[in-house]
């Protein structure tokens, strides 16, 4: 039964969340959690461990140690002023964002007094009782300043996960290759087919025409769900009732199907995923992406010349695009889940100048984001941090039309995920795809208890 606000279910147990867990513990069993780093505060709840993919550490991208710099700048401000410290720790992206680390920890009781939690994953942390409550730890106005944005990191009226920024999604094309291949701006496709005729006209033997996120994962269902929404499709609607099953969810897994079978979209990233030395070297010529790339663009080449454009739209349908971004999150069952809340809190939820100036200086200086909040909207375009033009393409045109990353729950998240990797790798025809999707959502729907997954 799906939590509507207007009568309570069974808190989801403890025992529920480490079932759901277990796949992801055991295949991260072979190997330790963090080699030697800890877990979850101490018992005297004096040190909070704070898991995260940015810092500290080296990169050669100057835009990854800008990033890294500022969650070292940040975690250094607060030890400075309060007694209980918080401790940095480093994980990889891939072992960060593949499913298994974070989850397995929790589900081993080692888990971070404080992480960066992705909207996709919401709902498993949760449902699962290990969000702590944020609320009593932000300003009076910080939940109104967020708007729309928080709706999908609360439950019950209560805040759960405070977003450090918004990711809208667009397509970035290598304006060289574009113009080799004899196209101009008048070329830029709003249409699927369109989008497919560039692709062909800008793949060569060493040149993808159109790249999307080919590795299992969050990310890659937070890359297709703009094509799926575009054509009026969704998942599950505002009741809980599984729409999977629709003309949109064919046409759009046909469209990504169609790419890789006609030799459009590789069936492996470019450069192994490096946006930047794909597009330096002449590998792509279009990469479905996010805001975050400008800043390495700027940091790593800023000489290249590449171009950004509105994800295409299928006959009928209506532009929009899904709007990411990371949160912070405390763990309700580490050693001093109070602190680490105060911490989210004291990081992103006050409203104060250096609260706000502090995000100003994620979204619009270190990184390329949206902010969250209004206020740091307003504060980065009044220092000049969408003058930009990639940023002001971003925050103009493309992320006002846009909508959040679903928080479905791992179970409907890997419905999709397989039907999506299905059509595009192993051949497999598109309505016996999306028929199993749906099946395998609604067998699952039908025992659900937690919160909503709209």
């Amino acid at each position: 039964m799906l939590k509507d606000g207007k009568g309570a279910v069974p808190p989801p147990t403890r025992r529920r969340f480490l079932g759901a867990a277990a796949g992801a513990a055991a295949a991260a069993a072979s190997t330790p959690l963090l080699s030697g780093c800890g877990g979850s505060a101490k018992a005297d709840g004096k040190r909070l461990t704070f898991w995260n993919f940015y810092g500290p550490q080296k990169n050669p991208d100057p835009a990854v140690n800008a990033q890294a710099k500022w969650f070292t700048d940040l975690v250094a401000e607060w030890n400075a002023t309060h007694e209980v410290k918080v401790d940095l720790v480093f994980v990889p992206t891939g072992d960060y964002t593949n499913g298994f680390k974070v989850p397995s920890a929790f589900a081993t009781g080692s888990g971070p007094d404080i992480f960066l939690l992705s909207p996709g994953d919401f709902l498993r942390y949760s449902n699962g009782g290990v969000l702590q409550d944020l609320t009593p730890h932000l300003d009076d106005g910080v939940v109104e300043d967020y708007g729309d944005v928080l709706n999908s990191r609360m439950v019950d009226g209560k805040v759960y996960a405070l977003p450090m920024e918004v990711e809208p999604l667009a397509m970035l094309y290598d304006v060289g290759a574009w113009e080799k291949a004899g196209l101009s701006e008048a070329d830029i496709p709003t249409t699927w087919d369109q989008l497919l005729d560039t692709g062909d006209k800008l793949s060569t033997r060493t040149r993808a025409g159109f790249v999307v996120e080919t590795n299992p994962g969050y990310l890659q269902n937070f890359m297709w769900y703009p094509w799926l929404w575009q054509g009026g499709g969704d998942v599950v609607d505002a009741g809980g009732t599984v729409v999977f099953d629709s003309k949109a969810a064919r046409q759009a897994l046909q469209l990504w199907g169609d790419a890789v079978r006609h030799g459009i979209m590789p069936r492996t990233l470019p450069a192994a995923g490096d946006v930047v030395s794909a597009f330096k070297t002449g590998n792509v010529g279009m990469w479905q992406m996010g805001i975050w790339q400008v800043s390495s663009f700027k940091a790593y080449a800023p000489k290249f010349k590449y171009g950004i454009f509105r994800l295409p739209v299928p006959p009928g349908g209506k532009y929009t695009t899904a709007l990411g971004g990371w949160s912070f999150a405390a763990n309700a069952k580490g050693g001093n889940p109070e602190q680490a809340a105060e911490f989210c809190g004291w990081a992103l939820g006050r409203t104060d100048e250096r609260c706000v100036d502090r995000m100003v200086q994620w979204c619009t200086g270190v990184k390329s984001d949206i902010a969250p909040r209004t206020s740091a909207v307003e504060r980065g375009a009044e220092k000049g941090g969408y003058d930009f033009w990639a940023m002001k393409k971003f925050k103009d045109d493309i992320a006002p039309e846009g909508r959040a990353e679903p928080r479905f729950p791992p179970v409907v998240y890997k419905a999709v995920s397989d039907a999506v990797q299905g059509v595009m790798f192993a051949d497999k025809g598109v309505d016996g795809a999306v028929t199993r999707a749906a099946e395998s959502i609604e067998a699952f729907m039908k025992s659900y208890q937690g919160a909503s997954l709209i």
